[in-house]
């Protein structure tokens, strides 16, 4: 089977509560939004474009060479800015849409392609996503690390900041004998689906986890997931992963 084609949007917000100016960041000289678009276009994508709600990002962008684009700044989500930028570019409906978060300047871009492929092998599902095993118990106890439960066919069931399946003999000192995941937050879309997607009202799940996936979930739309061996590198939420990143990045 031929491999599908796809284009990677990078939605990209100025204001964060815990890292103001996020996609600003320096990393080694480098916007960490424009680092996120130059691991992306190592992929196989046909192109890469940042959806920006700010023109300082779209200046900084095209100051090394990035496409972007400016979009409102109100949208509640990533998906719901992305679904604007498809509808900006002029994209088909049955266009494959791989949406990179702003903030992974790590991101593997074998994940970008994985995704997008399973997307287009699966025409019974609506989205595809990415999980790897968790293997440390801080990130099975941590809400800044998000949790999924699949089905045999490799759906996803639900997703939470909790760490589930909740370990009913367990203790809080060992993990779960059985495999745990660690959701990764890269999805693919169609864009006929993602025009859709503001249009869905919020779930109460979703506001209560603060994860949009929930939206597609609770409305009876079906995520496929791509399980990985390799561990995603994690992204940058904090002051602290700034640090850490940009450490990794100088050594």
């Amino acid at each position: 089977m031929a491999e599908a084609a796809y284009v990677v949007l990078i939605p990209a917000r100025l204001g964060s509560s815990r890292l103001p100016n996020k996609p600003l960041a320096d990393l080694a000289g480098v916007p960490m939004v424009v680092r996120v678009a130059q691991q992306a276009s190592v992929s196989a994508a046909t192109q890469v474009v940042v959806a920006a709600d700010h023109a300082s990002i779209v200046q900084a962008c095209e100051q090394h060479g990035v496409r972007a684009i400016l979009t409102r700044d109100n949208h509640p989500s990533g998906s719901d800015r992305l679904a604007e930028a498809v509808g900006l570019l002029g994209l088909p409906d049955s266009q494959i849409v791989v949406n990179v978060q702003g903030d992974e300047p790590l991101i593997n871009p074998q994940h970008i392609h994985a995704v997008a492929q399973l997307l287009s092998q699966r025409m019974d599902v609506h989205m595809s996503t990415l999980a790897h095993p968790i293997t440390e118990l801080s990130d099975w106890q941590s809400p800044h690390v998000v949790k999924l439960v699949l089905t045999q066919a490799h759906l996803a069931s639900y997703f939470s900041r909790a760490g589930i399946p909740f370990w009913r003999d367990g203790t809080d000192l060992q993990l779960p004998p059985y495999p745990v995941y660690r959701h990764v937050g890269l999805y693919a879309y169609r864009c006929g689906f993602l025009k859709k997607f503001p249009q869905l009202g919020e779930a109460p799940a979703e506001k209560a986890e603060a994860l949009e996936q929930l939206r597609a979930l609770w409305h009876g739309y079906q995520i496929a997931v791509h399980v990985s061996d390799m561990a995603s590198a994690a992204g940058v939420d904090t002051p602290e992963d700034l640090r850490r990143v940009q450490a990794l990045l100088a050594a």
